[in-house]
């Protein structure tokens, strides 16, 4: 309005203010809520209030609990001053820092190095000597910057720092035999009908301690050739019921921006091959691959979906949300398969706390996995009963937006398979079937049945 003030219309006689005369362009009118269908009387609305006071009680423990777990969006002052001591450590510069080849290059593998940047235990120094030999380790720049200098049991610390239990489950299994017996052409692995994997790099941005492919991993970066993925694409051609195609390693973005794109660019030209998935922890471990360029060329393969890993809410940063936004904004369908770790995320608020946030930078929570029976991860391995406690607790306690599938991978390359609390009881009780609700109650409910006779 000319002169401020604000849009109501003046009444200059009182000198008060009135609400404009309610509008709207679609011709439909106005009502009060008492003339509608939606009224409530005083009776039965107070019975809503008292059975909407009943949930705030029911998830009480979680509104106590929520501020006590570490979260990566909210620690801002705590995770500038990770970055500091990691840059003094590796002598870096805040121009550096944003640079992701400059944060491949100064992978984070000497013991020494490490300890300027947190307090390492006489115990963890030991096992990083002690395992070295065995399994790989490096953690990057920006993953440890996110590390609890002095707490050995930080969630992020766990997942990046060798443990001495490593050494001590050589008697569980060791990797399962899905390469050799489930690859029908150079780099692929097949499991399923109609999709399968391309495993392009055995290189990551960070070695997580808890790495099914350990093994594989080796103890140098390796660009499979050419020649490989011409071959494993070849297969995919000669496939007309391959319709999915998941690009992996190692970690797909540890690849140049040019092989990513040439590999997509031929998968697209195949007609049968409907969409392309790429697997990255990059998100949660090293965001700061995502980058103009990278989203650029992504956006030119739609329909492109990416699945990522967090494990635990303070690995979503304020960076991993730019990144994820990036990402959405050239039209990639973001998704996370979380890995269900003992001491890390079994916490049912814990993982409450997860998928609320990861909906929150827009990644859809997709899979949580059973951590696998693999050589040296046996101290991360919860049971499958912990799983369900926690696929039962996010079922009834938060939206469906935020309930993944939990999964368990079965051995011998048999194939991922769902794992799901039950609530259908009976499906065939005297021609209902009966439910057990989100709150314990017992409940019948009408079943179609056809009946031949009838007709209906």
């Amino acid at each position: 309005m000319p002169g401020g003030g604000c849009a109501c219309a003046r009444d200059n006689n009182s000198q008060r203010y009135k609400m404009p005369k309610e509008e709207d362009t679609t011709g439909s009118r106005f009502v009060p809520v008492e003339k509608t269908l939606l009224h409530t009387s005083d009776d039965k609305r107070q019975i809503a209030i008292d059975r909407c006071d009943s949930y705030t009680e029911a998830i009480r423990d979680y509104l106590d609990a929520r501020d006590q777990i570490p979260c990566g969006l909210t620690m801002v002052e705590e995770l500038a001053e990770g970055k500091a001591r990691v840059l003094e450590a590796l002598g870096g510069t805040e121009e550096q820092w944003g640079d992701w080849h400059w944060q491949m290059r100064h992978n984070i593998t000497d013991v020494d190095v490490l300890g300027r940047i947190i307090d390492l235990t006489d115990e963890e120094r030991a096992a990083i000597e002690g395992t070295e030999g065995t399994y790989r380790w490096g953690i990057s720049p920006y993953y440890a910057s996110l590390m609890d200098r002095t707490d050995p049991s930080c969630p992020v610390r766990l997942q990046a720092v060798p443990s001495g239990l490593e050494m001590t489950d050589a008697t569980v299994e060791t990797d399962p035999e899905t390469v050799l017996y489930n690859s029908p052409a150079p780099l692929i692995t097949r499991l399923y009908p109609d999709r399968l994997i391309i495993n392009v790099t055995n290189a990551c941005t960070m070695f997580c301690r808890h790495c099914l492919r350990r093994r594989h991993i080796a103890f140098e970066n390796v660009v499979y050739a050419k020649s490989d993925v011409k071959l494993a694409l070849q297969y995919v051609r000669e496939h007309e019921e391959i319709r999915d195609v998941l690009i992996t390693g190692g970690d797909a973005f540890c690849l140049s921006d040019d092989r990513l794109d040439w590999i997509l660019g031929e998968l697209d030209a195949i007609p049968h091959v409907e969409i392309k998935r790429l697997g990255t922890r990059t998100l949660a471990v090293q965001p700061l691959r995502v980058t103009k360029e990278l989203c650029d060329m992504l956006a030119g393969h739609s329909p492109l979906y990416l699945n990522t890993q967090f494990n635990h809410p303070k690995e979503i940063t304020v960076e991993a949300r730019e990144a994820a936004d990036m990402l959405t904004r050239a039209g990639v369908v973001l998704g996370n398969q979380a890995v269900l770790l003992r001491g890390i995320n079994t916490d049912r608020h814990v993982m409450k706390k997860l998928m609320q946030d990861l909906l929150q930078i827009k990644v859809r929570p997709y899979y949580i996995f059973n951590c696998k029976k693999l050589e040296g991860i046996r101290h991360f391995r919860p049971s499958i009963e912990d799983g369900m406690n926690v696929m039962e607790y996010l079922r009834n306690y938060t939206s469906g937006l935020a309930v993944p599938t939990y999964i368990c991978t079965l051995p011998n390359g048999r194939g991922k398979t769902p794992v799901m609390p039950t609530y259908l009881l009976n499906p065939n009780a005297n021609g209902k079937a009966r439910f057990r609700s989100w709150q314990g109650y017992i409940v019948d409910y009408d079943d179609e049945k056809w009946d031949p006779e009838l007709g209906k």
